[in-house]
């Protein structure tokens, strides 16, 4: 088995004032942005907080293409940055990134 290099992740957080984005093929639309202009994305709703998605691409990769297109459809999004660097993110609920709550 030939060892590879882990990837670094920056996780954002997309959230609105009222617009849902849950249950709106958000997920696969971003998907399918970064499948059409070749670029490597992850993304899942967020299961500890209400109405939010997250998304992540690899740390040092410009998100703009993906922002650009939530603020054309969405016109109250808000996105934050909330992680960087992390590996084999979880994106679903953050605190499962905190590598001391685990041990093997």
């Amino acid at each position: 088995m030939n060892k590879t290099t882990p990837i670094n992740w920056d996780v954002y957080e997309i959230q609105t004032e009222q617009s849902s984005i849950q249950g709106v093929m958000l997920r696969g639309r971003i998907r399918k942005l970064g499948l059409q202009n070749d670029f490597n994305v992850l993304c899942e709703n967020a299961s500890d907080k209400e109405n939010c998605v997250r998304f992540a691409v690899p740390t040092g990769e410009d998100p703009k293409m993906i922002i650009e297109y939530l603020e054309s459809v969405i016109p109250d999004v808000h996105i934050t940055l909330e992680l960087e660097g992390v590996v084999n993110p979880v994106l679903s609920k953050l605190k499962v990134n905190k590598e001391e709550r685990y041990t093997l």
